[in-house]
């Protein structure tokens, strides 16, 4: 019960407390809008360029929507703690240090998922992508199963936070990795065949082909696979995070540089 606690309630509390102070206008000016601004600059780069279909870069940029909220959500877990000189306090804490982080990665998933979720919704409605009924089940699956994955690499990029001070640049590094070689919009095809090959490694590629699959008319049974690999992905970002997490906090134990890095 006391793990639970401490993985829902504890987790829910650190989330709030990054953001609970902010106007509720400006989650609509940070998250939503730029979001939906970066899926029609793709839309119409990809229209002048005709290489693909609107539908081919509204679901693939609108999953990539739960990428900051996973990168950046996750980041905060450390540089937030150390900016408000409680990093110390978190770390001396008895708490089991993979249940409090995973505990932070609940919120950021279900804030990815929000994000990315309102980011589809809009974008159809925009540009007239149609989405069947029936595929509606499918889709938020997907999109759930990716908000997870993108918080799996942003746990990642957390733990290098108790070693490097500025986790937002490699955050920028790993989203225009994300961009350019997840298949969000350059068709994986038209990669070299390493290129490809890497893509299958990262975030978002396989929930993006599972999506447009759903939005073609594939049932949920029909992507499946593709979904159980996004999982895959997440969960094996996050297993190499919380690993990262507690040899770099031995680390800082050792040298006495928590609030110095």
């Amino acid at each position: 019960m006391k793990t639970l606690r401490l993985l829902t309630v504890g987790g829910y509390l650190s989330f709030r407390a990054l953001f609970g102070w902010l106007n509720p206008y400006l989650y609509l000016l940070t998250l939503l809008v730029p979001a939906l601004t970066q899926l029609a600059f793709f839309v119409f780069l990809g229209r002048a360029a005709h290489v693909a279909s609107d539908s081919y870069y509204v679901s693939g940029n609108a999953l990539l929507a739960a990428v900051a909220p996973g990168l950046w959500g996750m980041s905060q877990a450390i540089a937030g703690e150390r900016y408000a000189q409680t990093l110390g306090l978190l770390v001396a804490s008895p708490a089991p240090r993979t249940v409090v982080f995973l505990g932070r990665a609940l919120p950021a998933t279900v804030n990815g998922f929000v994000v990315s979720a309102w980011t589809f919704v809009i974008a159809a409605l925009i540009f007239r992508v149609h989405i069947p009924a029936s595929a509606i089940g499918s889709l938020a699956a997907a999109i759930l199963i990716t908000a997870f994955s993108c918080v799996g690499i942003g746990l990642f990029n957390a733990a290098l936070g108790l070693r490097w001070r500025e986790t937002g640049v490699l955050g920028n590094f790993l989203l225009y990795v994300l961009l350019l070689f997840a298949g969000v919009n350059i068709p994986l095809d038209r990669l070299p065949g390493w290129l490809s090959t890497f893509a299958q490694g990262i975030p978002v590629t396989h929930g993006a082909k599972a999506t447009r699959e759903v939005i073609a008319g594939a049932s949920f049974t029909h992507v499946g696979g593709l979904l159980a690999a996004e999982a895959l992905v997440g969960a094996c970002y996050a297993l190499v995070g919380i690993t990262a997490l507690a040899f770099f906090e031995r680390e800082a134990r050792a040298r006495a540089t928590l609030e110095l890095a």
